[in-house]
């Protein structure tokens, strides 16, 4: 473990559980044993919507205008997603909050940090990486996405998926690995185990919120292996 990466670790808040059980960082990553295929999620919204063929910046320019549900009524504006649009990397979450809201940048504040912390350990970044949102507008109060609402964006995030056409998808927390994957299982029953969007087969790779890491930092143990497993999958030595 070089010096770079045991920092990263350390800011996770995993370094000594790292040091007893990390493999040799020579050796190939270690997938999980099982691997299994998600069905295919019905979005709710007609085959017309009006994410089809568009470029990036076609893509950027409607989101950041949709007035397709009710949540633009109360938006500061709309969050798009970050880092880079050849990324292998692809991270999705839940959906904005406050401070992503004023900001129009997913993953900020305490969560984000975590999140950095967590690429950085597998030698990415918020730049190299592509970071999305199920949600494009911040729900009132940090709500649950109501189905209508993640329905109303599905194009847009199936349509970031294909230009972006990544290695992995990381679906982090429930909502977003739920709705990516089209079930109700919960987060610990879907970790270690390869799944698959279904629109465009791209593997995904589900782990925690750092939203809930920070509340339950024992966890982030169990983030890492996911991680690992995340980064055989990308390289292709795992799937």
């Amino acid at each position: 473990m070089d010096a770079r990466r045991s920092r990263y670790l350390r800011a996770m808040g995993i370094t000594q559980w790292l040091a007893r059980t990390s493999p040799d960082p020579a050796e190939p990553i270690p997938a999980h044993p099982a691997a299994v295929e998600s069905p295919g999620a019905d979005t709710g919204v007609p085959p017309e919507c009006p994410a089809d063929g568009l470029d990036w910046d076609a893509l950027r320019d409607t989101v950041l205008a949709c007035t397709r549900c009710p949540l633009h009524e109360s938006r500061t504006q709309a969050v798009f997603g970050v880092g880079a649009q050849d990324a292998d990397w692809m991270i999705v979450g839940e959906a904005p909050g406050a401070e992503e809201d004023r900001q129009g940048e997913p993953f900020v504040g305490r969560a984000g940090h975590l999140l950095d912390a967590m690429l950085a350990g597998v030698g990415l970044s918020r730049q190299t990486a592509y970071i999305a949102n199920v949600l494009k507008c911040r729900p009132p109060n940090n709500r649950d996405p109501k189905p209508e609402e993640a329905a109303s964006c599905a194009p847009f995030l199936d349509r970031q998926i294909a230009l972006l056409s990544p290695r992995i998808i990381l679906a982090v927390g429930r909502v977003a690995a739920q709705r990516l994957l089209d079930t109700d299982t919960p987060v610990g029953r879907m970790r270690g185990r390869l799944h698959r969007h279904a629109a465009s087969q791209v593997p995904v790779v589900v782990t925690y919120h750092p939203a809930y890491l920070l509340r339950r930092p024992g966890e982030k143990a169990k983030v890492w292996r996911d991680l690992l497993f995340a980064a055989a999958v990308a390289s292709g030595k795992a799937g």
